[in-house]
């Protein structure tokens, strides 16, 4: 049976308006018929239907056109479907090619009816739906059902008209093939399908064995097009509101004020609107009535031509108030006109007075998609702000493949971007109602730039075969797109220089809810092991075994994990506590080598240099940077969820990582320390599994709290499988004023409204405080300080023997002892640092015990 969700959403999360392509017929509430107009020229087909894969199919010469008629090229109707009801139904359209005259290649046109997938969602079925063909043959053979063996030939100008009636307990599928300006009949064929198998997705189909390999220009094709399409009858079904586009979605980050919101389109064509408009109003709802205050332009924005993005900027963005927004478009629909579009959201409010939820994500195979029950259940939560750490996308997600650029030219380099958003455009599709209303980050990671791993080495070119020695593979002008289709929302980077190769940097901070967020890219500054070690047999970044030899021989102290740039970045962010009361460090991964056992067959590896635990010295210089500011660290990528506490030279030293579950896992991984009778130390809870102190693969440092290992079997329905594999999602609820991090992390299928205790994985939730981001053992302390004139001042404090910032914190309250891991004298810098204010004292030694002297200090 199908899998079937209910979706409830809040007020915030409003509905997306758009005049439609075609508009229902005023007679026959549910016909649709459209021709194509000679002036609309682009890729994107428009917001009613759905393309597989977009990147073949196009607007042109008064027609739609698959340019490439590889296997099952289809196109959905997502406005209009087959009713489980009883009832009639005719769908008709003109087919002919567009191949030159000569060699032409096997080839079908024609419909999909009643497409199905396990999931029961119209996206689904969009996405991979299977149904029943119907059309015609190159060589003019008429069918339904099963696809008759084909020949070359040409495909002549054809009318298909496909009816249904029903008949007893089944129906009377008919298509008749006709020329169409005569009407003289080509051929038949009939069929009869159960009555309750008739319902679901339509689709256009052309069907053939062309072949390209990655962006080349194809060896063997012919292009057809379609035209004078209609659906009616009383089993068709017209769905409003299930369009997509031209807005696909948008996603948003307020920081500072500073608003910065990014819309995504569909590949529109070069002479339509190159503008959007971003207006607001003040959200409030009175005695049950909505806000009628009209709508004002608050920002314009350009459409990039490549990345099919605009990003709207507005400083002195009032964050005391949530405003309702909606971004404004015009639109050439089908017929040519230009119709005003809008899709709309809510820009929350600053929460700087309640705890700041945060729902974190990772890892995304189209599987699950659109992923209802974490869309459904993360809305439960209704969380302020929603972190994506990276792999959005998967290179077989959305299936036909990827394309890679080959070359330097313009319109290859296009195809691969467009390829690129056909298949981010699913993430979209299934977040975009809690993306809209919210502010999000989302990273880009390794398969978001097409690389199973990437060690981006600054920038620098590589191809995939050498791929291991650092790089990126794919042109430069695809990696910016893809930077900016997922980061272009947020604040200026840190700094903005690029990297090698003019690829652009996103890292950053944000600040909201008196978080602190320091945005980083551990990936693409890390150094490529075939770069830097010796070579070896197999992968260089997999060791399955080490045969008794220390993990230290694989560090390389001057190989780079984030680079001096992002370590200086962090330097100054740990030291930056304006509008502050907690920090926390995203991430696409944590600084540990946890998971040990990777598939299916749980192959075990002990060492996988694509992890954050290589190499060790730049995994250490990056965890005392974080420490520095006492930040905790939140992140996804290995496939397994875990709460994690570091060390650099003793155990649990440094701070705190939570990696979250994947949203759809496809290839699992373990921990299982346990099973191979490791033994146990400090151990929190008996009944814990995998949990305590131990050393990762590399020697690395690392207290196990909780670990989310996949079932031992897996179920078969395609949703309880992705639940036995641990998929999932993180919640973090960071609390200001007692200083605390609630760490909870759920499952996939649960009911989040019931509270049960095995909704989350063994060990969540688990509560940690601010003093747990820096572990390290106080070796002495300063005198305790007493303040008066001022609450919960930030402290600095410096040693005078290094001349380093040891640590920066906001206290709480009016008193703090420092600790300090020296004996010796030490600065004290202490104050409101978002007014300027801060006092220096000088020479402060340190005392043998707490307590034993005090420094009183007045504002």
């Amino acid at each position: 049976m199908p899998h079937r969700t209910e979706l409830r959403f809040s007020l915030l999360a409003c509905l997306l308006v758009i005049t439609p392509l075609a508009q229902p017929s005023a007679t026959v509430a549910d016909e649709y018929r459209v021709s194509w107009n000679d002036n609309v020229n682009r890729v994107w087909i428009g917001p009613e239907f759905w393309a597989n894969p977009m990147e073949d199919w196009s607007l042109g010469n008064g027609h739609l056109q698959c340019e490439f008629t590889g296997k099952d090229r289809n196109i959905h109707l997502l406005t209009h479907e087959l009713a489980s009801e009883e009832g009639e139904f005719l769908m008709q359209v003109d087919v002919g090619s567009v191949a030159p005259d000569g060699e032409t290649i096997p080839t079908y046109v024609g419909f999909r009816v009643a497409a199905q997938t396990e999931i029961d969602d119209y996206r689904a079925r969009a996405l991979k739906g299977k149904g029943i063909d119907a059309g015609i043959t190159t060589d003019g053979q008429v069918f339904i059902g099963k696809v008759p063996e084909m020949k070359p030939g040409r495909l002549a100008d054809t009318r298909l008209q496909l009816t249904a009636v029903p008949q007893d307990d089944r129906y009377l599928l008919t298509l008749i093939a006709t020329e169409p300006e005569s009407g003289e009949e080509r051929g038949r064929a009939t069929m009869k399908v159960a009555a309750d198998r008739l319902w679901g997705s339509i689709a256009l189909v052309a069907s053939g064995n062309a072949t390209r390999k990655d962006n080349s220009p194809p060896t063997k094709n012919m292009p057809v097009w379609f035209d004078s399409l209609r659906v009616s009858g009383s089993k068709v079904k017209y769905q409003k509101g299930r369009t997509f586009g031209p807005v696909l979605w948008t996603q948003y980050t307020l920081s500072r004020q500073r608003l910065r919101l990014s819309a995504m389109f569909g590949p529109l064509g070069e002479n339509e609107s190159k503008t959007a408009t971003l207006e607001a109003r003040p959200w409030s709802k009175e005695d049950g009535k909505d806000n009628k205050l009209p709508f004002k332009p608050v920002a314009e924005a350009g459409i990039d031509q490549l990345a099919r993005t605009a990003i709207f900027d507005v400083e002195s963005w009032d964050d005391t108030q949530t405003w309702q927004y909606r971004v404004a478009y015009d639109f050439t629909n089908a017929r040519g006109e230009v119709v005003k579009t809008y899709f709309y959201g809510s820009i929350r409010l600053d929460p700087v007075n309640k705890p700041l939820v945060v729902a974190g994500f990772t890892g995304n195979t189209d599987s699950g998609f659109p992923n209802n029950e974490i869309v459904r259940n993360v809305t439960f939560h209704n969380p302020d702000m929603l972190f994506f750490s990276g792999d959005q996308i998967y290179e077989n997600v959305g299936g036909y493949g990827i394309l890679r650029t080959v070359s330097h030219e313009p319109e290859a380099i296009a195809r691969s971007v467009t390829n690129f958003i056909r298949k981010q455009a699913l993430f979209g599709w299934a977040f975009r109602d809690v993306l809209r209303g919210r502010p999000s980050v989302s990273l880009p990671d390794d398969h978001d730039v097409y690389q199973g791993n990437i060690w981006g080495n600054g920038g620098n070119p590589t191809t995939m075969a050498q791929h291991a020695s650092g790089g990126f593979n794919m042109h430069p002008d695809f990696v910016n797109s893809v930077f900016r289709i997922s980061c272009g929302h947020l604040p200026d980077a840190f700094d903005t220089t690029p990297m090698k190769q003019g690829i652009n940097v996103f890292y950053t901070d944000l600040v909201y809810g008196r978080v602190s967020f320091a945005i980083i890219e551990d990936r693409y500054f890390k150094s490529g092991p075939g770069g830097v070690l010796p070579a070896k047999q197999g992968r260089p970044d997999h060791y399955p075994t080490l045969d008794d030899i220390d993990p230290s021989v694989l560090d390389v102290p001057e190989a780079k994990l984030l680079g001096d740039r992002q370590l200086k970045f962090l330097r100054h962010w740990a030291n930056d506590w304006r509008g502050t009361d907690l920090k926390a460090v995203l991430s696409a991964t944590i600084f540990a080598n946890l998971a040990n056992y990777h598939g299916g067959n749980k192959m075990y590896l002990q060492a996988d240099l694509d992890s954050n635990g290589w190499p060790q010295t730049g995994r250490c210089k990056a965890l005392d940077e974080i420490r520095r500011g006492y930040g905790f660290m939140y992140a996804g990528d290995q496939h397994l969820a875990s709460i994690v506490t570091h060390g650099i030279d003793d155990w649990n030293d440094a701070g705190v990582s939570f990696c979250v579950p994947s949203i759809a896992a496809g290839y699992p991984r373990s921990w299982l320390p346990d099973k191979e009778g490791r033994p146990v130390v400090n151990r929190e809870h008996a009944e814990l599994l995998n949990t305590g102190e131990y050393k990762d693969g590399l020697n690395n440092l690392i207290t196990v709290h909780a670990i989310g290992n996949p079932e031992l079997e897996n179920r078969k329905p395609v949703i309880e499988k992705l639940h036995d594999k641990a998929s999932g999602y993180g919640i973090v609820r960071f609390k200001q004023r007692p200083r605390v991090m609630k760490v909870e992390c759920y499952r996939l299928l649960i009911d989040p409204t019931d509270d049960n205790a095995d909704n989350q994985f063994p060990g969540w939730p688990k509560t940690f405080h601010q003093r747990n981001m820096y572990g390290r053992k106080a070796a002495g302390w300063l005198p305790r300080l007493k303040i008066t004139g001022m609450e919960d001042p930030v402290l600095q404090v410096i040693n005078e023997q290094t001349n380093e910032i040891e640590y920066t914190l906001r206290i709480q309250g009016t008193e703090h002892q420092p600790k300090v891991f020296a004996k010796g004298n030490y600065t004290i810098r202490i104050g409101d640092q978002d007014a300027d204010n801060m006092k220096t004292l000088k020479g402060i030694s340190t005392v043998t015990s707490p307590n034993e002297e005090v420094v009183k200090i007045d504002f």
